[in-house]
């Protein structure tokens, strides 16, 4: 029988098998992992991973990249994360227009690393994640999550397997969190968002990224009460009186109240809504631009499906109405019409907050003032580096692919003027030399590395942050 348990607003359902031992610690138990749902070897992988489920690649939706304009962007992109704070600094509307692109599938990880900040967390913190993966963790919040693990993209190759390597890596990163915010603990909307994460990188930088999300993009949202959510469910149904009169009139003639189509957009960050092509674009964004861009996409998917007197004469009461929030139709979730719509809809960060202050007011007038007091919220990646500036050394990437050279030996031998003395000759004699670093690194997230292409054989441990990058 199925427990039901209420944990930080959101009902929870499930079976209580375990992926740790007695100690909290995660277990296999030395079996081989159990597949999650009926995926016969023969089905078709997409190139993001899934086997099928709702959320599998449907070429249509998809814009499909040339090689030529992603190997120019992946370029763009390494110049841009090697001058990080520069650029940030400098030229944020470029980073912000790169984004609004679409950034390389090969170096998403890395930036949204860096966009959220989570790099210089993790370099201020080092050492804290492993501290915080081999403690137990509450067991009130460790079977709460055990609990939750199968249900996050069952479908997607990483998580298919119960008790792999991706059902690990997620319990690790979510225990993490109850234990660095025992105050918030642990919300089931934390979840599939740890999930997306980790398609992207490793559980440590994961981690981090979580971390950031829910306490400088999403504050408030997943603590108990979910004040947070009711309040920016109530700032969208403000905003779209202006984007779409027929849908607000819609909304308030059959008392549908925001909460009820809308927090799963926002807490999941439409992982679980949108084609995943749209997903990953959505989230591009929102990691540079900050939560405008959840409000955008809620405003752009009410204005589409209830827009016009047409649309609104199917749908005569509130369970029609949100059955029809529910099967949001394809041509409004397609990449390149929602991307588009996102970036073209005039709604600022300015209009957020004079609303949220407008929604403030009137929450302490009719209930009080909040139980939960949250941090401000940042808008965006330019608002978290300003907040707290980071040093060039925080932003200092590490080596992807560590390479023994056997000329190390060698190149350490040679006097730093030897070397030079090499140069000029090798010049000289039209020649070209490279030289490898004195310690026999070679450092492949610099693009003027000069290794050729090397491939490693694939492990089913999860990757360690110095070994996440998918860009050679």
């Amino acid at each position: 029988m199925a427990k039901t348990e209420q944990r930080n607003g959101l009902e929870l359902q499930g079976n209580t098998e375990k992926l740790t031992d007695s100690n909290g610690k995660s277990s296999s138990n030395g079996l081989e992992p159990e597949v999650n749902g009926s995926i016969p070897e023969e089905t078709q992988v997409d190139k993001y991973g899934f086997t099928g489920g709702a959320q599998q690649s449907a070429g249509e939706l998809a814009e499909e990249v040339p090689i030529a304009v992603l190997r120019q962007r992946e370029a763009k992109w390494l110049e841009m994360l090697n001058s990080w704070d520069k650029w940030m600094a400098k030229k944020h509307n470029k980073v912000k227009e790169r984004c609004q692109k679409g950034i390389p599938p090969s170096l998403r990880g890395r930036a949204w690393l860096y966009l959220t900040g989570a790099k210089v967390k993790r370099e201020q913190n080092k050492g804290r994640f492993e501290e915080l993966d081999i403690q137990p963790g509450d067991p009130k919040w460790v079977d709460v999550i055990e609990r939750d693990l199968h249900r996050q993209f069952p479908f997607h190759e990483m998580f298919a397997a119960r008790g792999g390597h991706g059902q690990q890596d997620l319990f690790r990163v979510l225990k993490a969190y109850t234990l660095h915010r025992p105050d918030e603990g642990y919300c089931q909307a934390q979840a599939p968002v740890a999930a997306v994460l980790l398609m992207h990188m490793p559980a440590e930088d994961a981690f981090w990224v979580l971390v950031q999300i829910c306490e400088k993009y999403l504050p408030g949202y997943y603590s108990t009460g979910l004040e947070a959510i009711q309040l920016d469910g109530e700032i969208l149904y403000a905003l779209l009186r202006g984007v779409s009169p027929v849908a607000h009139r819609h909304l308030k003639k059959h008392k549908l109240e925001p909460i009820l189509y809308m927090t799963e957009w926002f807490m999941c960050a439409f992982s679980r809504t949108l084609p995943w092509s749209s997903v990953l674009r959505v989230w591009d964004m929102f990691l540079c631009e900050g939560v405008k861009i959840l409000f955008r996409v809620g405003l752009v998917l009410l204005k589409c499906m209830l827009g016009t007197q047409e649309k609104v004469k199917t749908c005569q009461g509130l369970y029609e109405t949100m059955e029809l929030l529910k099967k949001i139709q394809p041509q409004y979730t397609r990449e390149g019409f929602l991307v588009q719509e996102i970036i073209d809809l005039p709604v600022s960060e300015k209009n957020i907050e004079k609303e949220h202050q407008a929604q403030l007011r009137r929450w302490k007038e009719s209930r009080g003032d909040l139980s939960c007091k949250s941090p401000p919220r940042m808008h965006g990646a330019k608002a978290i580096m300003s907040a707290e500036p980071p040093s060039r050394q925080e932003l200092r990437q590490r080596p992807t692919i560590i390479v023994e050279s056997p000329l190390a030996a060698e190149t350490e031998a040679v006097p730093g003027d030897e070397v030079k003395g090499s140069k000029k000759a090798a010049k000289a004699n039209g020649h070209t030399t490279t030289v490898l670093p004195p310690d026999g690194i070679v450092n492949l997230s610099d693009p003027s590395s000069t290794l050729h292409h090397t491939t490693t054989q694939g492990s089913k441990e999860s990757l360690s942050s110095a070994e996440h990058d998918t860009y050679l």
